[in-house]
């Protein structure tokens, strides 16, 4: 796989972890589900940033 692809399954992960997290919000009754889910999506951002600038 080339590095844009790559990078398109990873934004469209972190779309669907948004999705999750939003449900979590308001569906979950631990406040900490939805503290996980956004912790993933935001490490999956920054992955997917960290490609983008490479060389």
């Amino acid at each position: 796989m080339n590095r844009d692809s790559v990078r398109n399954v990873l934004n469209i992960l972190f779309m669907v972890l948004t999705v999750i997290a939003i449900v979590t919000y308001f569906a979950a009754d631990d406040f900490k589900t939805f503290i996980y889910v956004c912790a993933v999506a935001v490490v999956v951002k920054v992955v997917e940033f960290i490609l983008r600038f490479m060389c």
